[in-house]
């Protein structure tokens, strides 16, 4: 059983220009779900809201603003320090955040030593289930666990 990568973290939600509010989060990394991370906020309702999206995203946003839609991210500087703004759109509306720089950044150096880049694939447990697809019997009569 595979451990996940987490870090707890305190986001800034950024209300108005003026003022934001600190939102605990959670970051979550899975080497069996290679190409993804997740956040999860567990303070903004009763339930915990959890979003997931590419790791590719978060790593470039971290340098340079990306990403288009749902989900972009980008690197700034509040009053000194470096930060990384996430922003969130959904049906239910949007958000703006703001994580510590260098908590992110050393959190996603532990998911790069776990899984580096180009070799997600290897991960993803294909070649075992093209094994078992291959190994089972042509004609029908035997069943398999797919």
């Amino acid at each position: 059983m595979e451990t996940p990568i987490e870090r707890e973290l305190a986001l800034d939600l950024v209300l108005s220009p003026e003022r934001s509010t600190t939102v605990p989060a959670r970051l979550t990394y899975h080497v069996r779900d290679p190409y993804a991370v997740h956040i999860t906020f567990d303070a903004l309702s009763d339930r915990p809201v959890r979003w997931t999206f590419a790791r590719e995203l978060l790593l470039e946003g971290v340098l340079r603003p990306c990403g288009q839609g749902d989900v972009r991210v980008w690197p700034a500087a509040v009053e000194g320090r470096g930060v990384v703004c996430v922003a969130l759109s959904s049906p239910v509306g949007d958000a703006l955040l703001r994580a510590p720089a260098k908590a992110v950044t050393a959190w996603l150096e532990r998911t790069l030593r776990a899984v580096p880049p180009g070799r997600e694939g290897g991960h993803l447990g294909l070649d075992e289930g093209l094994e078992r697809l291959l190994a089972a019997p042509l004609d029908g009569a035997g069943e398999t666990d797919l």
